[in-house]
């Protein structure tokens, strides 16, 4: 029987590094002998990548907040239909630049949408399929920001107010909190080898074989 693949995602906030931990997750996964594929969200497929520029682009400030949630349901299911799920059906370990959890960090404690109401969406289109291993970028707003505003214009997002970003760190705490077991924290404030060095303590921990609850007969 064939084995099937994990789902991994990696969340944050702006400048937390996250496609620099993708790239070594992805790495550490490989050297471990499995089949890796890398993604984002919003994106991964050619519509969500169409979505994703809608999502982003400044001509759309006045987006309302419902829209905004839609469109990133509308990305996110036909993601899973056409790159994630089937990839996990045939035994590759998924990485993700964000999923749902950014929703509830960005849509439900930055934009103030209803938990139940994206609980909902979740429900519609995911089916019960979330990830087996979130690793959370934690870091301050000011030093993330700091960090985003070195690399280029800022998107939609990335435009927001500090407060905003406040808001959706805590948003993403609290999940980490709420779910321990499949959300782990990383202290992303620190140097990329630290960083590096607590996501590898995860990631082989995360791939030992399932401890037996079977007790040895007794002698």
């Amino acid at each position: 029987m064939s084995r099937k693949g994990r789902f991994i995602t990696i969340e944050g906030i702006e400048g937390a590094g996250k496609s620099t931990c993708l790239a070594f997750v992805r790495d550490r996964l490989i050297q471990a002998g499995r089949t890796v594929l890398t993604t984002r969200e919003p994106g991964g497929t050619p519509l969500g990548e169409e979505l994703r520029a809608l999502l982003l682009d400044h001509r759309e400030e006045g987006m309302s907040q419902d829209a905004e949630l839609l469109l990133m349901f509308a990305a996110r299911a036909e993601h899973l239909a056409q790159k994630i799920l089937p990839a996990l059906e045939r035994g590759i370990y998924v990485v993700c630049d964000r999923f749902t959890d950014a929703t509830y960090a960005y849509q439900g404690a930055g934009r103030g949408i209803a938990r139940e109401r994206i609980a909902s969406m979740e429900h519609w289109v995911q089916r019960g399929r979330r990830p087996d291993l979130s690793l959370l970028l934690d870091l301050p707003v000011e030093q993330g920001l700091e960090r985003a505003g070195k690399r280029s214009a800022p998107d939609r997002f990335e435009a927001e107010s500090s407060r905003f970003f406040q808001a959706v760190r805590q948003g993403y705490l609290d999940l980490a909190e709420a779910e321990p077991d499949r959300i782990k924290r990383i202290d992303a404030s620190l140097s990329l080898v630290a960083v590096e060095r607590q996501l590898a303590e995860i990631i082989d921990d995360f791939l030992k074989p399932p401890v037996s609850g079977l007790k040895p007969a007794s002698a």
